[in-house]
């Protein structure tokens, strides 16, 4: 155990944060916090830094904090006290060893300066400017640099995602995934969890409680904990309502005595949990259906030109009825023209958009999420819906976490995120067929952005979105349209799927494309140009399966004589069993021909590969 606390009781101003918690560190564990804003995570960040000491609890058996051995501690924060006439450089060097920090030597800690400069976006050059010369965001991505170059044996992280870009963030997950010693995390971006920790703690109630995994393993666990916790409540309630009842019909009938002294005992024995908590977020289990059904094809758009005063992209596809699609690229790409000109709040610079018929479009961005109204929220739902009782706008408010006095706050009182919110609100209860949305979970917390999640999954119609939340794309969107250097490339498989093909050494997207899936590729159209952008469309499902059965193809080929040498080492049976599987696309590196037994390992590794992947599945059964 590198780091423990062990009952411990933080308080802060006369108010009690954390409450009798147990926490520890294991080897170079990478641990994530999470809970609502308030409820103590940078509390326990500056706890373990030993900014703030424990309550005294004289019932406590030793001492709160244990460490295996002298550790040290350094802290990222959002608020930094550095020598600002100071460079980084000089920063850095007169924390390091002079013999380490010699920087005429290219090698260790020198290479290393030079590899998380770039990595988070600087010139070499920036090493000597004076760290007031950097923006603020820039002076926590130096802070960062100085912590990360110091190894300290427990690094703490308070929302270090806070001014990177999609980049720096995925070069600062390789750095975190790849750091030797243990690092301890407070963030509100998921992504930046899923891929970096394997401990998540969250906070609750100045309560603590421990799950292994990432951020989606965590938010799966205590989805079903809560479940289970609830059934377990209401059963347990409704035996103490039937005991109650039974006690009651009889308590007044002599022969029935001692049957109600047993019924009032097992009252008092019984288990009388607490009432558990509703999760933050609420999960949508059924399905939003638009009020009006479209035509197959919602939007196209022809050698479609989009910008202000010039032309940024120019491109032509169609969109399906149906398909979610995010819309990804760095800023200035076109992203927010193109949905703009497609919602006919933007003239096209050149070419034609055109919607199909019956095609009803709910449009959203900042500025139409800017309300000012001295209405309570229920009252300024309700005007827009009339046509709902009291009862039914407070349900529906309800699920999007305007409950009880939310319900009752005046509009122009709310926070960003809450007004984004309530026109999100508005606009799924309309039920439109296209949805356009140009970052819908800017200024959101992370129960409102899985909210929302959950939404436009349940929702059945047509989503072009915008994002900056990787996370937020991971869940919602089922397509990617990619806006890079004047181009769009059209991606017809999720965010995970597209990151991972690119992790496989693509420089870019158009070499990603180029690459081994042949039969994908038969699904995508490069831009020529007379057709600038044209993205042919291919069903997502059909894609896939083409793709794998084309991958799984090619893998058969160059692997078939190492089967046919497995084979002569078998019994005839077994020998046809092995061309089966073949066949049907079993894959499996080559193994050594020599022995029998190796065969035979080879076979088994075979079955359990093709179990694993769920291909030909219904084929194995048979």
């Amino acid at each position: 155990m590198l780091y423990e606390i062990h009952d411990g009781t933080v308080s802060c101003g006369g108010r009690q944060i954390l409450s009798h918690i147990h926490f520890e560190i294991r080897g170079n564990e990478k641990i994530g916090i999470v809970g609502r804003n308030g409820t103590g995570k940078t509390t326990l960040l500056r706890t373990i830094l030993g900014e703030l000491d424990m309550d005294r609890d004289d019932r406590r058996e030793g001492p709160a904090v244990r460490t295996s051995r002298n550790v040290t501690v350094r802290m990222l924060s959002q608020t930094q006290e550095a020598d600002m006439d100071k460079s980084i450089e000089e920063l850095i060097l007169s924390e390091i060893p002079p013999e380490e920090a010699e920087y005429g030597n290219r090698t260790g800690f020198s290479l290393r300066f030079d590899q998380m400069m770039t990595g988070l976006g600087f010139s070499l050059d920036d090493r000597k400017k004076k760290l007031k010369e950097f923006s603020g965001g820039e002076q926590t991505k130096l802070q960062l640099i100085r912590l990360l170059l110091l190894e300290p044996d427990i690094l703490l992280l308070d929302e270090p995602t806070n001014h990177l870009d999609v980049p720096a963030a995925e070069w600062l997950e390789q750095t975190i995934r790849a750091y030797s010693k243990a690092c301890v995390i407070v963030s509100h971006d998921r992504y930046f969890l899923d891929e970096t920790v394997s401990v998540i703690y969250e906070i609750r109630n100045g309560r603590l409680t421990r799950y292994a995994g990432n951020y989606s393993a965590y938010r799966e666990e205590h989805r079903k904990a809560l479940e289970k916790a609830r059934v377990f409540y209401e059963r347990q309630q409704k035996e103490a309502e039937r005991l109650e009842g039974l006690v009651r019909k009889f308590r007044n009938k002599p022969r029935k005595a001692s049957f109600v002294r047993s019924r009032k005992t097992m009252l008092e024995r019984m288990e009388r949990p607490e009432k558990p908590d509703d999760d933050d977020a609420v999960f949508f289990s059924g399905e939003i259906i638009p009020e009006v059904r479209p035509n197959k094809w919602i939007l196209e758009a022809k050698e479609l030109g989009v910008g202000y005063d010039k032309e940024i992209l120019n491109l032509s596809l169609r969109v399906r009825s149906g398909q979610k699609i995010g819309i990804i690229g760095d800023n200035g790409t076109g992203k927010s023209s193109f949905l703009r000109t497609v919602a006919g709040l933007q003239d096209p610079v050149s070419g034609k958009c055109a919607l199909g018929e019956r095609t009803v479009i709910g449009y959203f961005d900042q500025q139409t999420a800017a309300l000012d109204s001295d209405l309570s929220v229920i009252e300024h739902f309700h005007a827009l819906f009339p046509a709902m009782t009291d009862k039914e706008a407070r349900q529906t408010l309800a699920g999007y976490l305007f409950t009880g006095r939310a319900a009752q706050t005046r509009v122009s009182s709310l926070s960003g995120g809450e007004k984004a919110r309530l026109v999100l609100a508005e606009i799924m209860t309309a039920r439109p067929n296209l949805l356009i949305l140009d970052e819908p979970t800017n200024h959101m917390d992370i129960p409102a952005k899985e909210t929302l999640e959950s939404i436009f999954r349940a929702y059945r119609g047509t989503i072009l979105f915008v994002s900056h939340d990787r996370y937020f794309i991971r869940r919602v969107a089922e397509e990617i349209l990619v806006f890079d250097q004047n181009r769009a490339m059209y991606y017809p498989f999720d965010y995970d799927h597209y990151r991972r093909r690119l992790g496989r050494g693509a420089e870019n997207l158009t070499a990603l494309l180029r690459a081994e899936d042949q039969a994908l590729l038969s699904g995508f159209r490069s831009v020529p140009e007379k057709e600038k952008g044209m993205l042919r469309q291919i069903g997502t499902e059909e894609a896939y399966r083409d793709w794998k059965e084309g991958l799984l193809q090619e893998e058969l080929n160059r692997t078939r004589d190492a089967w046919i040498r497995c084979c002569d080492h078998l019994q005839a049976e077994t020998q046809q069993s092995l061309l089966r599987f073949a066949e049907n696309g079993v894959v499996c590196p080559p193994v050594s021909t020599e022995e029998e037994e190796a065969c035979e390992a080879y076979t088994q590794a075979c079955i359990e590969w093709w179990c694993e992947e769920g291909f030909y599945k219904d084929t194995l059964d048979n």
